[in-house]
């Protein structure tokens, strides 16, 4: 008898297509209605639930009802964090069209990984922030250097409420289209969080794309020291 989890469990789960697709369309940290996500996988409503409910019982998403309608989103940050390392070993997908392309292109320059940025911007902006000093790599987490502390608080990000949430505060995660690391935990969803207040970036529609905006542009290069198209 084998005393090791069973990952074979988990990998069943993730090797149907449709259940894949659906996973990777929740990493956008939002949650969806079974038909938004069955519209996204190209399958019927009733195929889609049939998935969610083997989705929900192996733990990987979580549902809440609300009235008649029911919401689905990933199970925790953990999992996330797994399917962007799952999805940076994994070969890229077939194009098949010019419409395909331009939404590879641009999950690639920038898009959200659960509740923080990822892509070419979200490795770029953790860069510029550990050239600048504000953060320090040790092994697979950020540490907030005194200079950083000082610069995040004049930059409206309050540290002392994000390091009270129960969760990792500051820690690296592998972006799968860059293959290096970029800023996740607490603080990773506190400047996303922010960066849309501001309205330096905005979500695009039915993909986990973010897109930059002039005043983002100009924010990123102003205080990030970031060209960003």
């Amino acid at each position: 008898m084998s005393i090791n989890p069973n990952m074979a469990e988990v990998a069943s789960l993730l090797g149907e297509t449709s259940r894949a697709t659906m996973l990777a369309s929740l990493m956008d940290g939002r949650y969806h209605t079974a038909s938004e996500l069955a519209y996204m996988a190209n399958i019927k409503p009733q195929t889609a639930s049939f998935h969610l409910a083997k989705l929900v019982e192996g733990n990987l998403i979580k549902v809440e009802k609300q009235g008649r309608h029911r919401y689905f989103q990933l199970a925790n940050e953990d999992i996330a964090q797994f399917l962007e390392t799952f999805l940076a070993i994994s070969p890229p997908p077939e194009v098949r069209s010019l419409k395909q392309s331009s939404q590879i292109q641009l999950l690639q320059d920038a898009r959200t990984c659960y509740d923080h940025l990822a892509g070419k911007l979200g490795v770029h902006l953790t860069d510029s922030m550990v050239n600048s000093g504000y953060l320090q790599k040790e092994q697979n987490e950020y540490v907030v250097t005194p200079d950083g502390v000082a610069f995040f608080t004049q930059f409206g990000i309050d540290l002392e409420k994000l390091k009270r949430k129960r969760r990792s505060f500051c820690h690296a995660c592998l972006d799968w289209s860059e293959r290096r690391h970029h800023l996740a935990g607490a603080l990773g969803h506190g400047l996303l969080t922010h960066f849309l207040d501001l309205e330096w970036i905005t979500r695009v529609p039915t993909i986990r794309a973010i897109k930059v905006t002039e005043k983002g542009r100009k924010g990123f290069k102003q205080v990030f020291h970031m060209d960003v198209k």
